[in-house]
């Protein structure tokens, strides 16, 4: 087995995610203790109950998602489960750079921390809108932005599997180009509740945020590959790290491709680390011959480890 791990976006977070991996995990619970401690919010009660409501903004969503995530990741390590690659969902990115060494877990809790702050100034004041488009071809969605743009800006941001593209940019653009796409032979277009114009030129102020971060902090030597959101692929000859996240942050998140690659290199199974089991069925469309595992809960986690014993790599 070829084992690839995949890190969840934003959108899949909930409250009560990781609870009860915190009350049954001794690490699980000492990676989001220390995680509170980095962060300027309750980080546990916004993960867990959320009573205030705020799960869903950017600056909250990205440090909670992390932490799960890298939680996550060294409970699977301590049972000797690791990957022979990993790629992410946007933020996931970052997780699946700290299960490749990359970034250490203090790191990737911190720059996390920051792009979401950095992602939130940056949408400030904009009217945005984000929609689904399911069942239309790439180019002709691509026409349909086109054409809507003489309203504002509005770009395909994520390309998630056969099927299903998503746009984002300004309301009024999102919307026209939604109604363009229907017109063209969009079977439903589904606008997404979202705090910014994500992945999507509008972003370039956090991208030029994130490039002077990059400076204040270590990038180690890469102990596996990582397929890369803007590439669809791992990083080649004369990229580094810090401009593919920089460019990340502001460009199209080509995750169906990266998929096809991941199955064109061998990988024949692939290990969600959620929240929930969106990059699952993603992956089920795309390349249904990939065997799928996904971790949410504490009983998630102890079914995957045992099937998982001594199959990766």
């Amino acid at each position: 087995m070829k084992l690839g791990f995949l890190y969840a976006g934003q959108g899949s977070q909930h409250p009560g995610m990781g609870a009860d991996l915190y009350e049954t995990c001794p690490a699980f619970r000492s990676v989001l203790d220390r995680a509170a401690e980095q962060v300027d919010f309750d980080l546990k009660e916004v993960s867990f109950t959320d009573a205030k409501g705020v799960l869903n903004q950017t600056r909250y969503t990205q440090p909670c998602m992390a932490a799960f995530a890298v939680g996550v990741t060294d409970l699977l390590y301590a049972r000797g489960i690791k990957p022979c690659a990993a790629a992410g969902l946007s933020l996931g990115e970052y997780s699946a750079l700290y299960a490749t060494g990359v970034l250490d877990r203090e790191t990737v809790l911190k720059t996390l921390a920051f792009r979401g702050r950095a992602m939130e100034q940056a949408a400030e004041g904009l009217a945005c809108g984000m929609t689904a488009v399911l069942s239309l071809e790439r180019d002709k969605l691509q026409a349909a932005c086109d054409q809507a743009s003489e309203l504002g800006v509005v770009q395909i941001c994520n390309y998630n599997c056969p099927g299903q593209l998503v746009i984002s940019g300004e309301k009024a653009a999102v919307d026209r180009a939604g109604e363009l796409a229907k017109e063209l032979g969009a079977k439903r277009c589904m606008p997404l509740r979202v705090s910014g114009p994500f992945h999507t030129r509008l972003m370039k102020p956090a991208g030029d945020a994130l490039a002077d971060y990059f400076k204040t902090i270590t990038f180690h030597p890469m102990a596996l590959p990582v397929y890369f959101n803007c590439k669809g692929g791992p990083m080649e000859a004369g990229d580094s790290i810090p401009a593919l996240l920089e460019k990340q942050v502001q460009s199209s998140v080509y995750w169906e491709d990266t998929v096809r690659r991941m199955e064109a290199d061998g990988i024949d199974a692939i290990l969600e680390i959620g929240p929930g089991k969106t990059l699952t069925s993603f992956v089920k469309k795309t390349a249904p011959g990939i065997q799928t595992y996904h971790i949410d809960t504490a009983a998630d986690f102890e079914t995957v480890a045992e099937q998982l014993k001594g199959a990766a790599q």
